[in-house]
């Protein structure tokens, strides 16, 4: 069992930055796949970034060059640094941990744990 706890949501204007942070507890971190996704009122939730268990990362095209995804073993802590925002990217944040054998795994199905969420709200 893993317990993830998101923070560092809020709200920010259109070119602004925000950091999210994930606190993660219970079974070994550094064995998951670590994922962010975000679900806009209305829409379905969809994959933003992950890093494998190495350290790989990748994105979405959505948010790719603006976004990024790093991680603290030691620590337990999952991280998004969010630049240039969009008020498009306004959404609740979610954390996730993966199973998956297979990296990136894009899909909310592909993820066995998952945090509360934190709402990012992006003003233009």
């Amino acid at each position: 069992q893993v317990q993830l706890v998101e923070s560092g949501g809020g709200l920010v204007q259109a070119g602004g930055s925000l950091r999210l942070s994930c606190a993660a507890s219970g079974r070994t971190f550094s064995n998951y796949i670590m994922g962010w996704f975000r679900q806009a009122p209305g829409k379905e939730r969809e994959f933003v970034v992950a890093i494998s268990r190495s350290g790989s990362t990748y994105a979405s095209d959505s948010v790719k060059g603006r976004f990024t995804i790093s991680k603290d073993d030691a620590k337990n802590m999952v991280y998004l640094q969010m630049n240039s925002l969009k008020p498009e990217d306004t959404a609740v944040y979610y954390c996730a941990a993966s199973n998956s054998y297979y990296f990136p795994a894009q899909r909310v199905r592909e993820y066995d744990y998952w945090g509360q969420g934190t709402q990012v709200t992006v003003s233009s």
